[in-house]
């Protein structure tokens, strides 16, 4: 029986399941199939829609900071692209997932704004699925990669917020 000696340090790139924008777009169709399917009796208040779209902004925002973090250091944003450098300055020293996070209020954003909470209350399943089939393989990888630098940059800034 063969067994399968390959170092880690081989990755291409982070074994990824889902997608992350097909995993946040899904969630806010099945907000919207949800909210026609099963209206919720509470009402959005104008106040909470604005939060709603104030919301959306921050998530694209910080998908920008991202961005911007990763051009400076000079490796690809792209989720199946091979990591040249560990980003930990910018958005990056304040959360480990600003793309993740990102999408998260977007999600939140776009489903309060259109006047439903089915979004707010999906968020949990949001957050379980990213870090499951997003997060856990894009950090195994990064683990491999950088070893004790990515740890020491696991121990300073938390996963999410």
């Amino acid at each position: 029986m063969a067994v399968n000696n390959k170092p880690k340090q081989n990755l291409a790139h982070p074994n990824k399941k889902i997608q992350p924008p097909l995993l946040a777009l899904a969630h806010i169709a099945l907000a919207f199939l949800l909210t026609w399917l099963i209206p919720l009796p509470l009402i959005v208040p104008p106040i909470l829609q604005t939060f709603g779209f104030l919301l959306v902004i921050l998530g694209f925002l910080l998908g920008v900071a991202a961005l911007v973090a990763f051009r400076r250091a000079g490796t690809p944003l792209q989720s199946r692209g091979r990591v040249a450098h560990l980003v930990t300055s910018g958005i990056y020293g304040f959360t480990r997932n600003p793309v993740y996070l990102g999408f998260l209020f977007i999600v939140i954003g776009i489903s309060l704004d259109s006047g439903s909470y089915w979004g707010t209350l999906l968020a949990p399943l949001v957050v379980i699925l990213f870090n499951r089939f997003v997060i856990r393989p894009e950090e195994e990888y990064l683990a491999s990669k950088f070893g004790e630098q990515f740890a020491a940059y696991q121990a300073k800034v938390r996963r999410w917020l």
